[in-house]
């Protein structure tokens, strides 16, 4: 059992609703009168025009960007009463990350709009999850509890509603990893974002080119 227990990266991922301004012309159910949306980090995901993985791979520019925060954008009481703005920021906005490193992920659930558990997936690597509690994640106390010996082994957290959830993992598999709510309502709202992992060293290290028949996206 490989559990990191030294991290190289330490993100902490808000994850929660957001509001959108409301075309012009339609009649927007949210509060407000306005679009409802989600959101990780205040960034809610727009899905691309082309593969992310093929932009990667082939070096195609003005896909994405490779500035996801690794923190939250804007500092609050995440559990407590927030009257601030609710709206996000769109984008397609990723995280990079180099091989072998090793990554702490805390997801806190917010009080924006709702409370609400979030079960978060992330596609191409599994993750320990070493820990979990509610209210508001405590980075100097918090980790003090982390089950560091032989925590559970998987590819999908419930972020409790109203609490936070957090996980560990190697970087051991290259190429672009998308992480989503696992309800389809909140990943089409735009709760998700990417990873991409880049290449190690050797052939069993590095992203295989797509197969000569790989049908067009």
């Amino acid at each position: 059992m490989d559990v990191p227990q030294v991290v190289d990266e330490d993100l902490l991922f808000t994850v929660g609703y957001s509001l959108q301004p409301c075309p012009e012309g339609e009649h927007c159910q949210g509060p407000f009168g306005e679009r409802l949306s989600a959101n990780v980090n205040n960034v809610t995901f727009v899905d691309p025009s082309i593969s992310i993985l093929q932009a990667y791979y082939n070096q195609i520019n003005n896909v994405y960007d490779t500035d996801f925060p690794d923190q939250p954008l804007i500092e609050f009481d995440y559990t407590g009463n927030y009257s601030g703005g609710f709206q996000s920021i769109l984008g397609t906005r990723l995280k990079v990350l180099n091989f072998n490193e090793t990554v702490q992920m805390v997801f806190q659930d917010t009080s924006l709009l709702f409370f609400e558990s979030h079960p978060i997936h992330l596609h191409g690597q599994s993750f320990y999850e070493v820990g979990r509690g509610f209210g508001n994640y405590n980075p100097s106390t918090d980790p003090l509890s982390f089950n560091l010996n032989d925590p559970p082994s998987r590819n999908t957290v419930s972020v409790p509603s109203g609490g936070w959830a957090a996980v560990r993992f190697r970087t051991t598999n290259p190429g672009v990893w998308y992480m989503h709510c696992h309800i389809d309502l909140h990943n089409s709202w735009g709760m998700a974002m990417a990873f991409i992992v880049k290449n190690g060293n050797g052939t069993s290290q590095t992203l295989p080119p797509p197969p000569a028949d790989l049908p067009p996206c």
